[in-house]
């Protein structure tokens, strides 16, 4: 399957563990050398019309991809021996 950054980001991106909605694609991390995508990034959604703050900014691992579908993506975020919590990335 393939898929353009503008697909992907038309995507809701799915926790399979516990049903819950990360948002939706904002950017893809590279590796410069063999071309290949290495994570999906999130950024962090205001939380209560930003009152709040902002929710952490997810970095998701390509491993943790479990599907890739019409319109969701579903990853794997944490059990035990691939925990990945989001947390906020640096500019």
């Amino acid at each position: 399957m393939v898929c353009t950054l503008e697909e992907l980001r038309s995507k809701d991106v799915i926790n399979v563990v516990d049903g819950e909605n990360l948002g939706r694609v904002d950017d893809l991390e590279v590796d410069a050398e063999t071309a290949a995508v290495t994570a999906l990034i999130l950024y962090g959604r205001p939380r209560l019309l930003g009152l709040f703050g902002s929710r952490d900014n997810c970095v998701i691992g390509f491993r943790q991809i479990r599907l890739i579908g019409r319109d969701v993506i579903l990853v794997e975020l944490g059990t035990a021996g691939m925990y990945t919590k989001c947390t906020k990335i640096k500019p």
